[in-house]
This record gives structure tokens, C-alpha cells and sequence, in this order.
């Protein structure tokens, strides 16, 4: 979608000012369904961050997510223009990928629809 649904961005800035990561959504992007919590940027930026630490190859790469923490979101007046989802999976038939959940970043507009909630699936 060439225009970010404003609706959508609504709940994106919601989800930033409450700080809070129990909004479950799934979006459709590019053919891929993506089920998952949202989480505001800061947060998720920080576990990005955590998870490439941890990395024996990718611990190199966490810096670039924490740089700027202070300043994440300078202007509140600017609408997101980003999903942050963890936990999140792309689905597959029934299935969801990774098993455990992973941390996708995923522009607004770019998103074709969407509905509250997460898709039930199958690890079988």
C-alpha cells in the first residue's frame, strides 16, 4: 500500500506511547503473513540488540541498534512508520517459521491488510 493506513498508525503510536507489548497483530507484507506482539521501538531495538550480543559471529552488529537510545523518538508528533513485532512468525500453510518466535521489522506502508489478533497455527 502506497498509502500507510492511518488506522494502522494509530495503533502503532499506541503501542509507542503506552510502552507496552501485548498488542497482537498480524499484517500482510509483500505476500507474507507475519503474526505477532508488537512492540514500541525502543523495546524492541534493546532485544535486537541483547540477541546480537549473545552472537559469537553477530555480537558486532548490536551497537547499531542502540545507538541513539536516548533519542529514539525525539519528535512524539511524528507518526511511526514502522511495526516492531517479536515473537513473531511468518506463516506457512499451518505453520509458523521460526518455531521460537523472531523479531521483524516491518514498514506501514507497505502493509496490504491487517487484522487484530494472531493467527492460530500448527508446529505439526
Amino acid at each position: 500500500m502506497s498509502i500507510p493506513d492511518e488506522l494502522l498508525v494509530d495503533v502503532a503510536a499506541m503501542v509507542e506511547s503506552e510502552q507496552s507489548n501485548q498488542m497482537s497483530l498480524t499484517v500482510v507484507t509483500g505476500g507474507a503473513v507475519i503474526t505477532g506482539r508488537l512492540a514500541p521501538e525502543a523495546v524492541w531495538r534493546e532485544r535486537v540488540s541483547e540477541v546480537l550480543t549473545d552472537s559469537a559471529y553477530l555480537g558486532p552488529f548490536s551497537g547499531i541498534f542502540t545507538a541513539g537510545r536516548t533519542q529514539e523518538r525525539p519528535d512524539r508528533s511524528k507518526s511511526p512508520t514502522h511495526l516492531h513485532f517479536h515473537v513473531a512468525r511468518i506463516l506457512q500453510g499451518s505453520i509458523g517459521i521460526p518455531e521460537t518466535g523472531g523479531m521483524y521489522r516491518v514498514a506501514i506502508k507497505d502493509v496490504s491488510a491487517w487484522t487484530m489478533g494472531d493467527f492460530s497455527y500448527s508446529d505439526h
